[in-house]
């Protein structure tokens, strides 16, 4: 399974320095000085680090085979992937370890399937498809996905009134639930 440990984000300077959108807990290691990055699309790479450095909280690296900024400009948007299985710490999952679990309420009704991660600015939120087809995103936080059980194929929301399109009727949410979302703690993500 391939798994995006970065994004190639906008060119910083006239050499080729890419600016990264990271997506993973080790990035000392997935870009290391020569390491070699298979892309997707596949065509663009693969990539060999050839520097990197971290400007003002976010990294930078240059690549061995992009070596101006009108390459750097070619190639943004692209994904740097690595192969990878299944996550060995307690309590992070990968993307596609969730993929395809039921999520149900507390009580065992079936509310959808999960059909993905994004990664938004404030925390992970899990793609649901419903079961009338409705798409809806499901902040990845202990408060409201306390149980997250990969071998049992599920995964428990806890949502609060009108946070799924099922229950949104009158189209109301339980704001007090919403705002203990925001500070809650996040039951992890760990990507690569």
């Amino acid at each position: 399974m391939q798994l995006t440990v970065a994004t190639l984000g906008r060119p910083h300077g006239l050499r080729g320095e890419i600016a990264l959108d990271v997506r993973t807990d080790r990035p000392e290691d997935r870009f290391a000085v020569g390491a070699v990055l298979q892309t997707v699309p596949a065509a663009v790479g693969p990539l060999t680090v050839r520097a990197t450095r971290v400007l003002n909280g976010r990294w930078h690296a240059t690549f061995e085979e992009v070596t101006d900024r009108t390459r750097a400009e070619e190639v943004r948007g692209v994904e740097l992937v690595v192969e990878a299985d299944v996550s060995d710490e307690d309590d992070a999952w990968y993307p596609h370890e969730l993929v395809g679990l039921r999520a149900e309420r507390p009580d065992g009704t079936v509310v959808g399937e999960v059909v993905g991660l994004e990664h938004l600015p404030a925390q992970d939120a899990l793609v649901l498809r419903e079961p009338d087809g409705a798409r809806t995103l499901v902040p990845f936080v202990r408060a409201i996905v306390p149980v997250v059980d990969v071998p049992g194929g599920r995964v428990v929301v806890d949502a609060p009134h009108g946070l799924l399109a099922a229950d949104a009727v009158d189209g109301a949410v339980d704001d007090a639930v919403v705002d203990a979302v925001v500070d809650a703690d996040a039951p992890g993500s760990d990507e690569a």
